[in-house]
């Protein structure tokens, strides 16, 4: 079978698969969608009350969209093209999962997961920029906003191939992520987003 009609697909139903609301529902119950700012990522899963499944949310979400670009690198090794489509795909079906009606994270940690996947030093580079900000900060949602940006720079620093597909994907995913951020761009010029810590979540 042609290894795009098959990575692409299969990527946006693992991109899919929402860790954040099966944890809480499994563990606790709840529906997360309910809680704090009814995300089903882990920053709002941890704010929750449930640190623990926060940070199992944040590594199967990461995992999920590695995997799927993985699979990809597997079938087709050399075409970037391809792990580029298939990460744009599995961040894809987390933001908007078939299974809870579209309705779903913000594609940071599944970011993570495909920059991982494609370049772990862009990754470590996008990653250390994300923690110096919340550090400073103490706010997810601007240190992610921020993070995201920086990617594509160095995505096109450390990835050797440089089509269309590949820059076009670079930029997409940032521009999802922070799009999905608006209200907290919103909050975060007001002066009234929440800090890390609260219980309150809205990254």
């Amino acid at each position: 079978m042609n290894p795009w009609l098959l990575s692409i697909p299969l990527a946006y139903l693992l991109g899919s698969i929402p860790f954040g609301y099966l944890l809480v529902k499994i563990f606790r119950n709840e529906d997360i969608r309910a809680t704090g700012s009814g995300n089903i990522g882990a920053t709002n899963v941890a704010r929750s009350g449930a640190k623990g499944l926060g940070i199992a949310t944040l590594l199967l979400d990461a995992g999920k969209s590695f995997l799927a670009v993985k699979i990809a690198q597997h079938l087709a090794p050399g075409d970037w093209d391809l792990a580029v489509v298939v990460a744009v795909a599995a961040i894809l079906g987390h933001v908007f999962p078939i299974w809870l009606g579209f309705r779903g994270g913000k594609g940071v940690a599944s970011a993570l997961g495909v920059m991982l996947a494609l370049s772990p030093a862009a990754a470590a580079c996008t990653f250390g920029v994300f923690l110096v900000v919340v550090l400073l900060t103490r706010y997810v949602s601007l240190a992610s906003i921020i993070g995201s940006a920086t990617f594509p720079l160095f995505g096109l620093y450390f990835i050797p191939h440089r089509s269309p597909i590949v820059i076009d994907g670079l930029l997409f995913i940032p521009l999802l992520v922070i799009i999905k951020h608006r209200e907290n761009i919103r909050r975060l010029i007001a002066g009234t987003e929440s800090r890390f810590g609260k219980k309150k979540a809205e990254a």
